[in-house]
């Protein structure tokens, strides 16, 4: 079995493990030698790697995706983990277990896929029950995505997240839909289901995670309405205007033509599946990007662009301890505290 993960490494460490290369970057010195700038990663996560000296004769042994053996002192830099590489090998596929180096659902996916035929089997509409079962009878369709990630990096980021999501989003509609009582629940359920179909061509998993060709020139709006569309044309029968209400629904799931929907949700099932969507993204965006911060000090992570701010890390902020201060009130002490001039004159002035 691969050891160590990176959860498991230990600054001041000398480290001897396998990892994937998942960025490689070749840069120079001020004195004109170049060194390589790594993004090192496993199941665990992700680690920032630095190649300082005979990087010459490493750079050309191996490729971004590849497997590499190395050899390092983990050191902190900036309040952040970092490797500094003396060693570095390429490993063949052979030797390597990829389920250890890949982020992947705790849940069984065959079992969500059995979950899923279950919401699909308590659909009403005949015609979008039939619809759906068509699509995932396609037995490419179904293998694919029970595999895909939800997305590249920002949220269900692994091996099964695109299926985990989605049984979210539909455990969230049955309970929303109870609440609003004109919301249709078997279409809300059905756009639920395919609104992200078209990821499963739109990105890469079979190494690192990347976007496909046809994922960069299209994006999943455009290749799930594609799939939806050859679909529906085993069923000459389905009705015109509940086809255009669910293809709405794959449209418009973004929300805001700024990012990147063409349509705005036009009807309450769109909006609310928009909400949901949003709401599952986000919440799985914070409980990971506090899971895998990998800043050593403080109770805050670094900065999230896809949320745009730092989430204070609750657990550790809840542990820190409590002391009283100068007046006999009680405060929590700050596990760490940014330092600057103008704060220490600042925090003087205040004292004062």
């Amino acid at each position: 079995m691969k050891s160590p993960f990176v959860t498991d490494l230990q600054p001041d460490q000398i480290i001897t493990g396998t990892f994937l290369v998942q960025h490689k970057d070749v840069r120079q010195k001020k004195s004109g030698d170049i060194y390589l700038s790594l993004t090192l990663s496993d199941r665990t996560g992700e680690l920032d790697a630095k190649m300082w000296d005979n990087a010459a004769e490493a750079v050309e042994s191996f490729a971004q995706d590849d497997f590499v053996r190395v050899k390092g002192l983990m050191q902190v830099f900036q309040n952040r983990p970092q490797l500094t590489l003396h060693k570095i090998q390429a490993v063949i596929d052979a030797d390597i277990d990829v389920a250890d180096y890949f982020p992947a659902s705790k849940r069984d996916r065959d079992e969500m896929f059995l979950e899923l035929q279950g919401w699909i089997a308590s659909i009403g509409n005949p015609h979008l029950k039939s619809l759906l079962q068509a699509m995932f009878a396609d037995e490419e369709i179904a293998k694919a995505y029970r595999t895909a990630p939800a997305a590249k990096g920002i949220h269900h980021a692994w091996i099964g997240g695109l299926i985990e999501h989605v049984l979210s989003l539909c455990a969230l509609a049955k309970l929303t839909a109870a609440h609003y009582s004109n919301i249709d629940l078997d279409l809300l359920l059905s756009g639920a289901i395919l609104h992200d179909i078209g990821k499963i061509s739109e990105l890469k998993y079979a190494r690192s995670f990347s976007y496909s060709t046809e994922g960069q020139l299209l994006g999943h709006i455009v290749i799930g309405l594609r799939m939806v569309d050859e679909k529906l044309r085993l069923f000459p029968s389905f009705p015109e205007k509940l086809r255009d209400l669910l293809l709405h629904m794959i449209v418009s799931h973004h929300g805001e033509l700024a990012y990147g929907s063409p349509k705005v949700p036009l009807f309450p099932e769109a909006l609310l599946l928009h909400h949901l969507d949003n709401l599952d993204s986000k919440m799985e965006c914070m409980r990971g990007l506090v899971e895998r911060d990998r800043l050593v000090e403080g109770v805050w992570t670094g900065y999230s662009a896809a949320l745009d701010r730092s989430v204070l890390k609750k657990a550790k902020f809840l542990e820190a301890p409590v002391q009283p201060d100068a007046s006999g009130r009680q405060q929590r002490e700050r596990i760490a505290e940014a330092s600057s001039p103008f704060g220490s004159k600042l925090k003087d002035a205040l004292k004062s």
